[in-house]
């Protein structure tokens, strides 16, 4: 019982799931009637031949009827043709709106989500399951209606012809759907297990290609591999499951279908030889068993593909239903002013608070510094800024808005954020520079931030300058120049709040200086939050606010901190400040 109603939630939410698709109706609608013509002509077929062959005996064969036939082939070959294509079309069209809801939707998942999935899983969803409903829909189902129009058709021809051979191919219908019926159920589990397995198996595909740098630094080559070959295998036995019991549907609809071929011709070819059946007529009945072999082994392949996209519906759905980031706020308030959290407390796992209780303004036009040993929740702070995250108690608010009521594309528009290993996309470095702005700004406007970021020198000498591709992650550029244009595309953003986590900690000497000065220029007027490793580089910050395990310890200047502070004082004196 509860299998049974786990299937039919199944069935639910895959018919739910089309409802939703995009379908070109015209189309459809088009390559239905071609289908129909397509089959009609099939079964047409079988009549004409019948007369034909009758007219055998006599001493004038009917060439009109030879001519007609002919006809009929040409008929079935075009539509066949046409519906072809504009089944492939409804696949695709429905296929390309799937994978476009699941891609936005992918977009606008909270950042917990990807924490907890990984990449390879989440492309798996996007690409894999979609094809599933792809084959389905361009493959199997129209090909599954005219296969019933056939069948139903040739049935009620068979009956007017001799309802007694047509009585006896029916009896094994009943017989077929109790085997069939449980090897189905047992597909769609097999279907979704190899599903799941191809997921997880993307899922350390794209792990381990996206750190091949790692893996091959640390020799673990044979053990990526290992783990690779254990995901194969695993996938190998999955695809021998569906190859089993593919083997069983196969031959049992066959064996069924000639079982019945066999007793036709048998029967028939005594009617004939009494003549109580015309051979022309025995040849029309074997036509149109055939008309319901076809679409009956034809079905077959529909159940097998029907089921892999039940449980690719189940899974394509899951990530549908998740709830996304909020597009908006409550309301879209006119918020200026101190960035302050009061009494915020945040934990990733409900054990293990990492923000406890942390209470700090930061005033608009100041600099705040946060300092501490690692896993102080730093980080976490610039996160929950960023609002990747939501506190599970405590506000943070701009001026007197909390900030969870600002819409948050515009809220995260007000935001410039350099990371210490500022990542880049694959493309160009103005690609990168212009990265998430809605209108690209004149190349003069770059040339500006560029400049300002110290990048304009490095970017004049490449042979390609600002079309120059960056390769992958950025790698094809030093960890100096990857920092000085995310300082370039934070200036060109020019937001109002600026998150900096040791933004000038990849760059030599030299180039320090210049871009130390470009940040002191960009944090002017601005709201300025630093993650510091180094303490030089936030000697003049407004305020210092020490960090350990979630809570701020110490806060207030340099000098003061140094009088007040056993750990800062050790932190410093190690770093030659004290």
């Amino acid at each position: 019982m509860n299998n049974q109603a786990k299937a039919t939630g199944s069935l639910k939410n895959f018919i739910s799931l089309i409802k939703t698709l995009h379908w070109p109706v015209a189309v459809t609608a088009f390559a239905l009637l071609l289908s129909l013509i397509e089959t009609v002509a099939g079964l047409v077929v079988p009549l004409i031949t019948k007369d034909l062959v009758d007219s055998f005996t006599s001493e004038l064969m009917n060439w009109k009827t030879g001519v007609f036939l002919l006809g009929l082939f040409v008929v079935q070959a075009i539509a066949g043709g046409f519906s072809y294509y504009m089944l492939a079309y409804i696949g695709e069209t429905v296929v390309a709106d799937l994978r476009n809801q699941l891609w936005q939707k992918v977009l606008r998942l909270p950042i917990p989500y990807f924490d907890q999935n990984e990449t390879g899983e989440t492309m798996s969803r996007i690409t894999q399951d979609t094809t599933v409903l792809k084959s389905l829909v361009s493959e199997h189902l129209v090909s599954f209606i005219s296969g019933m129009i056939s069948i139903i058709g040739a049935i009620v021809i068979l009956l007017v012809l001799d309802w007694k051979m047509t009585i006896i191919m029916l009896i094994s219908v009943p017989v077929s759907m109790v085997i069939l019926i449980p090897l189905g159920r047992l597909m769609h589990k097999v279907a979704k297990a190899t599903q799941a397995e191809m997921a997880k198996f993307s899922g350390h595909l794209g792990r381990v290609l996206g750190d091949i740098r790692l893996v091959k630094a640390y020799r673990a080559e044979p053990t990526e591999g290992g783990k690779g070959k254990t995901a194969i295998q695993s996938l190998f036995r999955y695809g021998l499951k569906e190859a089993k019991i593919q083997a069983v549907i196969s031959p049992i609809m066959m064996l069924t279908m000639m079982g019945i071929l066999v007793v036709i011709l048998g029967y028939g070819g005594a009617q004939v030889a009494r003549g109580a059946l015309s051979a022309g007529t025995l040849v029309a009945i074997i036509f149109l068993l055939f008309q319901i072999i076809m679409p009956f082994a034809q079905m077959a392949q529909f159940f097998t593909s029907f089921q892999k996209a039940v449980g690719a519906t189940e899974r394509i759905q899951g990530i549908l239903q998740m709830k996304s980031e909020p597009a908006m706020g409550k309301f879209s308030p006119q918020s200026e002013g101190a960035l302050t959290f009061s009494d915020v407390h945040f934990s990733y796992d409900p054990d293990k608070h990492v923000v406890n209780g942390i209470s700090f303004t930061a005033g608009r036009g100041t600099v705040t510094a946060f300092v501490g040993p690692s896993g102080g929740g730093k980080t976490t702070i610039f996160s929950l800024v960023e609002r990747f995250y939501l506190p599970n108690s405590g506000e943070i608010l701009l001026g007197a808005v909390p900030i969870k009521d600002i819409p948050l594309a515009e809220w995260r528009g007000r935001i410039g954020y350099v990371s210490q290993e500022s990542p880049l996309l694959s493309g160009t470095i103005l690609d990168n520079i212009a990265y998430g702005l809605e209108r690209r700004p004149s190349i003069d406007k770059i040339i500006e931030a560029a400049k300002a970021a110290n990048a304009y020198t490095f970017i004049e000498e490449m042979p390609d300058q600002f079309e120059t591709l960056v390769g992958e992650r950025g790698m094809k550029l030093s960890g100096g120049q990857r920092q000085r244009i995310a300082i370039a595309r934070a200036l060109l953003h020019n937001p109002e709040i600026l998150l900096l986590d040791e933004a000038t900690s990849n760059l030599d000497s030299g180039s320090e200086t210049h871009v130390q000065e470009a940040l002191q220029h960009l944090m002017n007027g601005r709201t300025t939050l630093i993650i510091a490793h180094r303490l030089a580089t936030v000697l003049h910050a407004d305020q210092l606010l020490f960090l350990e395990s979630g809570k701020i310890t110490g806060r207030g200047r340099h000098e003061e901190l140094l009088e007040s502070h056993d750990l800062y004082r050790e932190f410093a004196a190690g770093q030659g400040l004290a």
